[in-house]
Order: C-alpha cells, then structure tokens, then sequence
C-alpha cells in the first residue's frame, strides 16, 4: 500500500487522526516527530501513550538515547526502512509527525554529506562540555556565518554539525547543500495535511502545555535530571524541557517556565505552518472539529485515491484560511 503522510503544525490533531485511520484502514503508524524518537522525553513530546500503542503499532518511538542525534538524513533511511517493512506485512504505513526537514527529506531525498571522522565529533562534543554553547556558536559565527543565522541559538545538535562540516571538510554547510539539496524521486506517498485558525490553534497549545504539566511534565524533567543527562544534549532542545530544566534547576518559577514554553510553542507553530505552505501536493484539512476532520479525509481517501492531481475538492488549500505565515511541546 501507498504510505500516507499526515502533517501540520504542532497541536492539530496529527496524532489522533492517525490512530482512527489506522484503526479503519488497517495502517501502523511511522513516528515522523524529531524527539519522540528520545527515551524519557514522552509526556512534553506528546508521544503516544500505552493504550494507544496497543490500539495500533507505532514505529520509531523511544529509539535513542538523549545523547544521540539523529539527522534528517538517517530519520529517512530508518523511516524507509520501517515503511518497507509495514508494507510487507500488507499493511498500510502512516508517516505522522511536525517535523519539517525530517519529512522532507524523507519524501524528497536529502543531499550526501561527507563523513565526519568520530574523533572530531568526539572533540566538538567535549569542548561543548568545558565551554559551553554560546563558545561553539562564535566559532559558527566564524566558521559558517550561514549556518549560524540559520541555527537558533539553543539548538546544539545543528551547530554541532554546521561545526563539524566546516571543520571536518573545510567547506561551510551551505556549499554542500547548494550541490544538490535534495535528492528527485527518493519517496512517494499520499499527504493530507491539517490546519486550524490562528486563535484556535494558539488556544489548544496552551491548553495542551497545562495539561502536560498537571500530567507530570516537570517530575518527568526532574527524573531526566537526576539520571545525569544534561539538558544541553539534543533531546534537551524540546520546546518546554530546557524551560522546565531552568526550574527544576531553580533558575526560574514554575509559571515563568509554563508562559515561556507556550510563546516558544506558538513561535515553532508558525514556522510549521509556513514550512508545510511550501509542500508539494498536500490536501489540507480544517481540524476545529477533530470527528469531521477524520470522516472528511477517509472520505477523500477512498473515493479520490487520496492524489490531488489538481482537482477542485473541498480540502484544497485555496479554499480556506491558513495560519498567516510568519517566521515541541
């Protein structure tokens, strides 16, 4: 069977419309989130629970160790791998998840980077530990002015690797990228996307930030912490877990932390959704009301095949409004 791409913004219902189509359409579903891959980090990713789990098998969750990057490049060879194996079984694979450049370079093929050797990663990684970020991101400045406009400031596994590049091959990110970005014809699969208006959506990340923390989220951080992994690895750069790490820390209140991940949600949102205007071929869904959405795309699956082909539906993104572009919990 085809594979079917579910995406969106943060906090759409990517997660529970999967499950139902999986359920009716006899799918298992291909974690497509950057940090559920992470062992631990579950109640602030959103991973599926247990009894979800049970309802339907999930792929690529609690795959990595929170030291242990995982780059756009080796999330696609493993998502084709696993996608490969679903079908096999006759079933039908179903790729959800927000994260943009791991999706993309599943559908499109990602650009061949030269080896690192482990002994510089290595070194880079230690000099993270003696002194800091912000003294890896002046090298960046330095190195690969590119990168580091393009790399937040907190995002440590990206400026570890813009630093790597540069160093290990002499050659900024960019000139490699610019070689061939992406790669023609690496995956096929149907994509359905979904969306809310802007207040709405602002409405249910806050409301799913509260219900995260009166889940457990900060005793979740506090148990990350004590095991000794340092909220400067990769997996730290979640939306809400460096936060809470500066309160569990003592650094800030737990409310300043709670107010802090909902803007930074908001602002990660908005970036989702102007990323997922530029996809190719995706019919895009409202998702206010999470029962209609998921009769609506069952509906469109089985009677259009679920392709697009530039006819005129219902779904089609020029038939409703999408979150103005502008740029996880």
């Amino acid at each position: 069977m085809e594979p079917l791409v579910i995406l969106g913004a943060t906090a759409t219902g990517k997660s529970a419309l999967a499950l139902h189509l999986a359920e009716e359409l006899g799918g298992e579903i291909v974690n497509a989130d950057a940090l559920q891959v992470y062992r631990g980090f579950d109640i602030g990713t959103g991973k599926p629970t247990a009894a979800e789990r049970r309802r339907v098998p999930h792929h690529l969750l609690d795959i990595l160790d929170p030291d242990q990057p995982l780059s756009a490049g080796e999330f696609a060879r493993r998502a084709r791998a696993t996608v490969a194996e679903v079908q096999a079984r006759g079933r039908l694979p179903l790729v959800v998840g927000g994260s943009g450049l791991y999706l993309r370079a599943l559908l499109a093929g990602i650009s061949a980077m030269p080896a690192i050797d482990p002994r510089l990663r290595a070194w880079l990684a230690a000099a993270r530990r003696r002194q800091g970020l912000p003294a890896l991101r002046r090298w960046l400045d330095v190195l690969d002015p590119g990168a580091a406009l393009r790399t937040r400031p907190a995002d440590s596994q990206r400026t570890l690797r813009a630093l790597e590049l540069a160093l290990g091959s002499g050659r900024p990110q960019g000139w490699w990228t610019a070689r061939q970005p992406f790669a023609p014809g690496a995956f096929t699969a149907r994509r359905v996307g979904l969306t809310l208006p802007r207040d709405l959506l602002y409405d249910r990340i806050a409301g799913r930030v509260s219900a995260m923390v009166a889940a457990g989220w900060v005793g979740e951080v506090e148990n990350l912490l004590h095991a000794g992994w340092d909220p400067g690895l990769p997996a730290f750069q979640a939306i809400g877990y460096r936060q809470l790490a500066q309160h569990v820390r003592g650094r800030i209140a737990l409310d300043q932390a709670v107010e802090e991940t909902i803007r930074a949600t908001r602002r990660y949102a908005k970036r989702q959704s102007t990323w997922f205007r530029r996809e190719p071929d995706v019919a895009w869904f409202q998702a206010d009301d999470a029962g209609a959405a998921s009769i609506r795309v069952l509906h469109f699956l089985q009677n259009s095949g679920g392709r697009l082909h530039g006819q005129a539906c219902d779904q089609h993104p020029g038939r409703f409004p999408l979150p103005e572009p502008q740029g996880g919990a």
